[in-house]
């Protein structure tokens, strides 16, 4: 069965719900695309782990959405990785799923929330495309052969899927029985797992934080 080819396109695919026929993981969509780009720049070669984040090995690559973010690097002087995680998480995940709608992986209908908020409901168009992913993922995680013998890119979707627990792969409980497992796996393309867990604990005190004023305001 043909897949898309980036990492970015599969775990996005990967977030969909084929029962309820929904995106899952909503929250944290956008830096897992963030991190996906990252990731698949890494296993390109466009990028190199170099002291105190990530650095441009070439000048450009052919696909625009990677291209983007490797121009940010490659413009920008030396930041974390976990702050290129959270750069432009805000609109990541709607660049890649514009991209699948363009390629026809998804169909996108626009609506109104409450018939007021603007809003966009994602169907894949072939579920057995996400069932495959999932597949993949799960013979990567529960898999007996090393680590070493796993295909790289699902070595690295198990990785960054693992980093959000996707339900649409393996319960919370077992990614919390894989944990050593996936930690394993994403040393293909260390240090993205560790950059994106990191982006998302501090977007969540950022949030509590946010709530927690909002409500002492109140």
């Amino acid at each position: 069965m043909d897949l898309p080819q980036t990492l970015p396109e599969r775990l996005y695919l990967l977030a969909y719900d084929t029962e309820n026929r929904r995106m899952t993981a909503r929250l944290h969509l956008g830096y897992l695309m963030r991190a996906a780009i990252l990731a698949e720049l890494l296993l390109q070669g466009h990028l190199e782990d170099a002291a105190r984040g990530p650095a441009a090995r070439t000048r450009s690559v052919p696909d625009p959405l990677l291209d983007a973010v490797l121009q940010q690097i490659a413009g920008s002087r030396r930041r974390s990785w976990q702050h290129w995680v959270s750069k432009g998480s805000g609109t990541a995940a709607r660049m890649v799923r514009d991209e699948l709608a363009a390629r026809g992986w998804i169909r996108i209908e626009s609506r109104r929330l409450l018939g007021v908020f603007p809003t966009a409901k994602v169907t894949v168009r072939d579920t057995r495309v996400v069932k495959s992913l999932a597949g993949k993922v799960s013979r990567a995680v529960r898999g007996a052969e090393p680590a070493s013998r796993v295909d790289p890119r699902d070595a690295a979707l198990a990785a960054l899927a693992a980093t959000t627990r996707l339900r649409t792969v393996l319960s919370r409980a077992h990614w919390r029985a894989y944990r050593d497992r996936t930690g394993t796996l994403g040393e293909v393309i260390a240090p993205v797992p560790k950059a994106l867990h990191k982006a998302l604990q501090s977007a969540e005190i950022e949030s509590a934080s946010i709530a927690s004023h909002a409500a002492y305001g109140s």
